[in-house]
């Protein structure tokens, strides 16, 4: 079914919710008698947004309910969960991708990029529980350059997850990982399987989980 083809049959379906007609709808929102069944019917077929905005707030809907089938976004996969303070287990979604989805935010490309949730309280005030947090592994292991002296989704070789701000250690090959308050200890001389930089931050309540 094509994206016209979508919105005629979500406008006819909100306008029968609401027990009226198409040449009411138009008139209401100041279109022609016939702008309303004009895009049910097909014969128009791709209708300006200015008009499905109208048709919207006619209905009292959000424009998004009748485009957002449309329109919809591609979705990133959740690889599961990470603390700061608290230890929590974290399995890599990375190669198989089969865990819970979440809708991509606007500006982010979907290819190659993988979310973590983020788990309890110990990242306050920078990151709060629920939040989700987004990456790109360009390798499956190791950490690279980039990381260094960013924040970080990180994984050590125990199999924890952490979101960090990490800093080489001392001794080659490990890391320290700085917390974001002063309830988590930093962490010191850590052997990491692997980190990525965040690329984005997005809060709970903004994300939309599939």
């Amino acid at each position: 079914m094509d994206t016209g083809q979508m919105i005629a049959d979500r406008i006819e379906a909100l306008i029968a919710q609401r027990e009226t007609n198409p040449r009411a709808v138009a008139l209401a929102a100041g279109m022609s008698p016939t702008g309303v069944r004009d895009i049910i019917t097909r014969k128009t077929k791709n209708p300006t947004f200015a008009n499905l905005l109208k048709i919207s707030e006619v209905l009292g809907v959000d424009v998004s309910e009748i485009t957002a089938l449309a329109t919809a976004r591609p979705t990133v996969a959740i690889a599961g969960k990470v603390g700061a303070g608290a230890q929590v287990p974290v399995f890599d979604a990375y190669a198989k991708g089969d865990g819970p989805q979440v809708e991509c935010p606007p500006g982010l490309s979907p290819h190659g990029v993988v979310a973590v949730e983020v788990a309890g309280d110990s990242m306050e005030p920078v990151f709060s529980a629920g939040d989700l947090l987004f990456y790109t592994r360009h390798a499956h292991d190791g950490v690279p350059s980039e990381a260094h002296g960013k924040r970080c989704v990180c994984e050590d070789e125990t199999g924890m997850g952490w979101v960090k701000l990490l800093r080489e250690g001392r001794e080659e090959g490990t890391f320290d990982l700085h917390s974001f308050n002063d309830t988590s200890p930093t962490r010191y001389g850590v052997r990491l399987k692997w980190a990525s930089p965040v690329r984005l931050h997005w809060p709970s309540e903004l994300a939309k989980k599939r």
